[in-house]
């Protein structure tokens, strides 16, 4: 009876002393839940043991007082519920976060953490979680505080995290949400917006990107010397810049890329070394790639990339090389939807009866000039471009083709 005693749940309401919350977590028994009342608690406070607190209202507010970080959590079998966390330090070099999740200067994992239903604000970071496994990260609004892009710090970091669930948080004015060196996450349902990287992956694998929507943002999805992750049923619109990209891929190998949604961005599906282990693929299949500069951009030496199904529609430019020497058509590129496709079905079957062939011109020089660039979709460059297809003064350079296109598209 006494061991149930000592885990029943406790409801306070705190006075607004300094370290009121603080007091309470340190002289609560481990498995304890703190029902908190709508009021302003001192920040800066640290969880070093299992312990859930709870809003039991709107208008529970953590205030870091722009000095350090608001919460660490530094044990297994924490629970963050229903709070506003707000103000956090400013200093990048100590991570001044929201909720900063790691283990108190000991290397160690934590595990079995749920972070949920809260409104992060005014933080540098948002919530950081360095070797955390099996946690939930879910329904929660993250804003950093009111800087230069480059200089507020990331909305959600992963490190070293392993097997996290990820959903249906949003991001907005943040930097990036990080994942590296971390696996076997499922990131879903999350919203991104007015970031830098709203995805970014690096040195990780078996990770699952489904449903998220992304917009505004400078990348939408970037995977870097990663492996074996599937991205499905995703959008991303709008990247902003000349560069603003959608979904891209470098030195990433066995990825499976899958009716994502990539549409008015500066490069759709960027390819940038990938796959990278020999004798690997990625699996670029049903995807709607519309109203991009460029669909499918090919950087450095790329090759066995599968690249089929996709509708590729409402592009200035299908495919964009710029490296001079690298063999795109060493990719299998077949069944794809390509509206510039010129050809006939008259046998009836859906596909084309000739290949879909992709040239470079002599009016492209644009690719590997900058300066040529500025004048990209001017009327001068749009009568070159006709005359150079019309009447090519030069031999254009064959890029790659579709065997079997496809004439109907289906959106």
């Amino acid at each position: 009876m006494l061991r149930i005693l000592l885990i029943v749940t406790i409801a306070i309401i705190l006075p607004l002393s300094a370290n009121a919350l603080q007091d309470a977590i340190d002289k609560a028994p481990a498995g304890s839940i703190l029902k908190l009342h709508a009021g302003v608690y001192k920040g800066e406070i640290t969880i070093n043991k299992p312990l859930s607190i709870i809003g039991q209202e709107k208008g529970v507010i953590i205030d870091g007082e722009n000095k350090g970080t608001v919460i660490k959590i530094q044990n297994s079998y924490v629970t963050l519920k229903n709070l506003t966390i707000i103000n956090s330090g400013t200093r990048h070099e100590k991570l001044d976060a929201a909720i900063a999740m790691a283990k108190d200067g000991a290397m160690g994992k934590i595990k079995q953490c749920e972070v949920s239903n809260c409104i992060i604000k005014d933080c540098l970071f948002g919530i950081d979680m360095q070797m955390v496994d099996n946690s939930i990260i879910a329904d929660n609004n993250i804003t950093s505080k009111k800087l230069d892009l480059g200089l507020r710090g990331d909305g959600l970091r992963l490190w070293y995290s392993n097997n996290n669930i990820i959903k249906s948080n949003s991001l907005i004015k943040s930097r990036d949400m990080v994942v590296w060196y971390s696996h076997g996450n499922v990131i879903e349902k999350n919203f991104g917006k007015y970031n830098r990287y709203s995805l970014h992956f690096m040195y990780a694998g078996k990770n699952y990107i489904r449903n998220n929507v992304y917009e505004n943002n400078s990348v939408g999805i970037f995977f870097m010397y990663s492996q074996d992750s599937i991205a499905t049923n995703n959008i991303v619109k709008s990247s902003l810049g000349a560069t603003g990209m959608g979904i891209g891929l470098k030195d990433c190998s066995n990825f499976t890329l899958k009716n994502n949604t990539v549409i008015y961005n500066a490069q759709g599906m960027y390819i940038d070394r990938s796959p990278f282990e020999p004798g690997t693929h990625n699996y670029i299949e049903g995807n709607k790639i519309l109203y991009n500069a460029e669909a499918i951009h090919f950087h450095s030496l790329s090759i066995d990339n599968i690249i089929k199904d996709n509708i590729v529609m409402g592009n200035i430019e299908d495919v964009v090389n710029d490296s001079k020497r690298d063999r795109i058509e060493a990719n299998e590129i077949v069944g794809n939807y390509w509206d510039n496709y010129v050809g006939f079905d008259n046998d009836g079957d859906g596909i084309g009866d000739t290949p879909h062939k992709v040239y470079r011109y002599a009016d492209q020089l644009w690719i590997y000039n900058n300066n040529v660039k500025f004048f990209y979709g001017s009327p001068v460059i749009s009568l070159l471009n006709f005359l150079a297809k019309l009447a090519p003064f030069s031999k254009p350079l064959f890029l790659m083709e579709d065997k079997k296109p496809k004439m109907y598209k289906v959106l």
